[in-house]
């Protein structure tokens, strides 16, 4: 089992949560990202730099993860792919995405991304919060618990 992070977008604090997770349960991380990242004191966590382009480290997390594995992301095309190979995708917020709700997500974000490209809707996400955090760090304890005692992918 790894985690994979898609690292360009994710924020710092979710990095450092799943870095603690990692060593106290001895499991290995990736970051992929198309810029150099910080160096980490162990050899735990690994850092990929893809080349520049749209969708190059998705492509990157997407064809190395396995259905056994971890993909923490904020995007959900890449979700989708992951939830699509059996794989299990964790938003930084918190939530779990499965073949349930990747869809709806997926249909959601096109509609939002439509209505600012015609000046309906300003802005995106809402800021990063305590809460958000905490969700995840909660989400991602219950998670692995369930995978390292199942042995599988949760969907």
């Amino acid at each position: 089992m790894k985690i994979w992070i898609d690292a360009d977008a994710c924020p710092r604090v979710i990095k450092e949560i799943v870095f603690r997770a990692s060593e106290r349960l001895r499991i290995p991380v990736c970051l992929v990202a198309n810029k150099n990242l910080a160096k980490h004191a162990t050899n735990l966590v690994e850092s990929i730099v893809v080349g520049e382009g749209f969708d190059v480290a998705d492509d990157y997390i997407a064809d190395h993860a396995a259905p056994e594995d971890l993909v923490i992301t904020a995007d959900i095309p890449l979700a989708a792919r992951i939830v699509a190979i059996g794989g299990v995708a964790l938003d930084p917020r918190g939530e779990l995405y499965t073949e349930e709700n990747v869809g709806e997500r997926l249909s959601m974000r096109d509609l939002m991304m439509e209505l600012r490209e015609g000046g309906l809707v300003q802005g995106g996400p809402s800021q990063f919060s305590l809460t958000d955090r905490q969700r995840f760090a909660s989400s991602l304890d219950r998670l692995l618990t369930r995978l390292i005692r199942d042995k599988r992918p949760v969907s």
